[in-house]
């Protein structure tokens, strides 16, 4: 666990929008170096200046995640100029909107290589730097579709569930080696990032995230306690995540219609597809005569900016303690009102 406020090395895959770049301005207000490793040039330089802003130390890379050699290139050019790295968290992604059927074969593969091998690529650099000196966090950006699969976004799907697999499997290795470096993730419900305005589609309508869905910044004060708090292998963020990651336990049966129902609708809106709409499968789209995105996306007015569910989450202890003392003092009081009438008797 992490108590120390001073400042840390914080390396941030996918900074240049979204999660990632909410994620950015949270480590940024608390004095930490951040590293911001992304495809394009316009939104890390932006990205960047925010940092400085907050009163962080800022280093932009422009790298390909997929790339293992250049992402150990751009790591050590972090620990060079920044200094050791306390903190890795993986957020990097792209996909492809359409049915299964849609989808080219490369394209399923440039999803799997950016969604789930970035994310492995990722966590291999930074556990090679971490483990020699015992001590460092990874946070993996998860999201509900790790756990539950929804129609149109089978390559995203199968990315985000094969990274929890991954993450067990590290999880349990790090523990038999008794080491001190912590693995944690986050699982992520709809949030209105920019990916709905650059990733591939093949719908006739404009993609939106499955409502209800959160503001990035919700997400990013996820990803930040996740990387104080690395004891626990997962959070959940969101109301909409703990319901389909449980409905999906007892009664996924029940959710496959359901989802057979309302999946393909509900992840459109009303409006067309605009017909210019960029996408960022093979190249960025920030490049350097590109558009900054920021971290929102196009659906600002009608994003949640805060998660009851996500606090939650995040002091279940202090709600087990405050319920059992609650139960506790219930039982106590109906004793010593019975208690008269027991001797009256």
């Amino acid at each position: 666990m992490i108590t120390s406020h001073s400042p840390r090395v914080v390396v941030i895959t996918g900074a240049s929008g979204g999660i990632g770049r909410a994620s950015a301005r949270v480590f940024a207000a608390r004095g930490d170096r951040v590293a911001l490793l992304a495809r394009g040039t316009t939104g890390l330089e932006a990205a960047a200046s925010e940092v400085h802003a907050l009163g962080g130390t800022a280093l932009p890379i422009s790298v390909d995640t997929a790339d293992h050699d250049a992402l150990e290139v751009a790591a050590d050019r972090v620990e060079n100029e920044l200094g050791p790295i306390d903190v890795w968290v993986n957020d990097a992604f792209t996909s492809v909107f359409a049915r299964f059927i849609d989808i080219e074969p490369d394209e399923f593969r440039r999803v799997t290589e950016v969604s789930y091998l970035g994310f492995v690529n990722g966590t291999r650099t930074a556990l090679r730097r971490m483990l020699p000196r015992d001590q460092g966090v990874i946070v993996q950006v998860g999201s509900a579709l790790a756990h539950r699969g929804i129609p149109l976004q089978s390559a995203y799907c199968g990315a985000k569930h094969a990274m929890w697999g991954f993450h067990e499997s590290l999880l349990t290795e790090l523990r038999h080696d008794r080491s001190s470096v912590r693995v944690t993730s986050v699982a992520m419900p709809g949030v209105n990032t920019p990916q709905f305005t650059w990733v591939l589609s093949r719908l006739p309508k404009q993609a939106q995230p499955v409502p209800p869905f959160y503001a990035p910044e919700v997400a990013a004060r996820g990803v930040l306690y996740a990387a104080e708090h690395p004891e626990r292998r997962a959070y959940w963020v969101g109301i909409a995540t703990a319901g389909t990651i449980i409905a999906n336990r007892v009664a996924g049966g029940l959710l496959d219609r359901y989802l057979a129902r309302t999946g393909v609708s509900s992840q459109q809106t009303a409006q067309d597809k605009p017909a210019d709409k960029p996408n960022n499968l093979w190249h960025p789209v920030d490049g350097p005569d590109g558009q900054d995105f920021g971290p929102t996306g196009p659906f600002p007015d009608r994003a949640l900016n805060h998660s009851p569910q996500q606090w939650a989450s995040q002091h279940r202890r202090a709600l087990a303690a405050t319920g059992a003392l609650a139960l506790g003092t219930t039982l106590v009081a109906g004793r010593t009102s019975r208690s008269p009438a027991r001797r009256a008797s």
